[in-house]
């Protein structure tokens, strides 16, 4: 008999209760309506709950929302789940299509699997282990609020009141088995490009032209993928004021990801060098500074969290793999923070666009996943 039998879910609860909260219209900056669809059926888990006031940093609506639950051995050490309550565009008006298996929206909005797929599979997962009556320690939920313009709600998280040190995060495109061990650490680079305004028909022989500058500056930058550890991109360039002005300034705003440290601000230096280099060249300046949005994580495959990923995932008869991600996430930020964490794949494709999608497959196991996950957690460190 195949293991995965023997996890047993409600799937037409996980799918009523995915659907549910693919409705619920709560975008960065204004969870309020997600956090109070969660909180009574958290609590009538028997979750108690609080929230922090991050959002009061940012102008938002909602605090991140933590939640404890004793489980049944209060004795063994706690393991977390976390993920964002907010989407990156409205859901307003939300229907959802079922279509061979996949979950769609009607193509008039997003779907918002990034990541009401985790919420839904978090609470079938626990309901099935309270039902079941399987044993388990503390479990603890971390749900931060405007993940999606660059991890700022756990940036702004109250650590004080987390209580456990490890777990999980479902927040990735890979399907159900994807262990992502290692994330990238991330910058963004601001040049600010100061040339010499003039009008074309009066002075034109007096401007330096900003535009041409920054053009100089980008042919001589490595981007895209610089190498299999780093990624580098000028994302906006905002300048000019009419078609009749020369533009004396301009903004390039870019990213650089890598695995490594050293690589990110080698890159970064390339980047700002170039910029210099042409500002000098057409006779302008430039000035360039960096912002650190997250740092790099890394966990060894022999972890007690990765090892419960892998153990877990051969229980539900999934493909599983380890693998590394250039892409960001809270783990990025919980890790740095002292929460020791990994990303879960569950299996949401072409995340924040119209035809975001999931299957109905991946919908399940990741409910299954969540049940054997505590599992293993449990009988891993329970005090014997």
């Amino acid at each position: 008999m195949s293991r995965k039998t023997l996890i047993k879910i409600d799937e037409d609860r996980l799918l009523d209760s995915f659907l549910e909260m693919a409705k619920v219209n709560a975008p960065s900056g204004k969870e309020k309506p997600m956090a109070e669809y969660l909180v009574p059926k958290l609590q009538e888990l028997g979750f108690s709950i609080q929230f922090d006031e991050s959002h009061k940093e940012f102008g938002g609506n909602c605090g991140n929302l933590i939640a404890w639950w004793d489980g049944t051995d209060p004795d063994v050490e706690p393991l977390f789940f976390s993920t964002h309550l907010d989407t990156v565009l409205p859901t307003e008006g939300l229907t959802p299509v079922i279509k061979d298996g996949v979950i769609y929206s009607d193509g008039t909005t997003i779907l918002g699997a990034d990541d009401r797929a985790a919420l839904a599979a978090y609470l079938e997962g626990i309901t099935v282990i309270q039902e079941s009556g399987i044993p388990c320690g503390p479990i603890e939920l971390i749900l931060t609020v405007n993940e999606q313009p660059g991890l700022v709600g756990a940036r702004y998280l109250d650590y004080s009141l987390v209580k456990s040190k490890r777990g999980f995060i479902f927040d990735s495109t890979g399907d159900i088995g994807q262990i992502i061990l290692q994330g990238p650490f991330s910058s963004r680079i601001y040049c600010e490009i100061e040339g010499r305004s003039s009008h074309i028909g009066l002075n034109p022989e007096e401007g330096i032209n900003a535009f041409l500058i920054a053009a100089d500056a980008l042919k001589s930058m490595d981007l895209g993928k610089v190498n299999d550890q780093t990624l580098a991109n000028i994302g906006v360039i905002r300048g000019g004021t009419m078609s009749s002005i020369i533009p004396g300034e301009v903004e390039l705003v870019g990213e650089v990801r890598s695995f490594a440290k050293e690589a990110l601000d080698t890159q970064l230096e390339h980047m700002k060098e170039a910029v210099e280099k042409a500002a000098r060249k057409h006779g302008g300046k430039a000035n360039v500074r960096f912002e650190k949005k997250y740092s790099g994580f890394s966990i060894p495959t022999e972890n007690d969290i990765a090892q419960t990923a892998i153990r877990a995932a051969d229980q539900i008869g999934v493909k599983k793999y380890t693998t590394q991600t250039l892409g960001g996430a809270d783990t990025n930020v919980l890790n740095e923070k002292g929460l020791e964490c990994l990303t879960l794949g569950n299996g949401f494709k072409n995340l924040h666009t119209f035809q975001e999608h999931i299957s109905v497959e991946n919908l399940m196991n990741g409910g299954r996943y969540v049940v054997t996950l505590i599992k293993d957690w449990y009988e891993s460190h329970k005090k014997n």
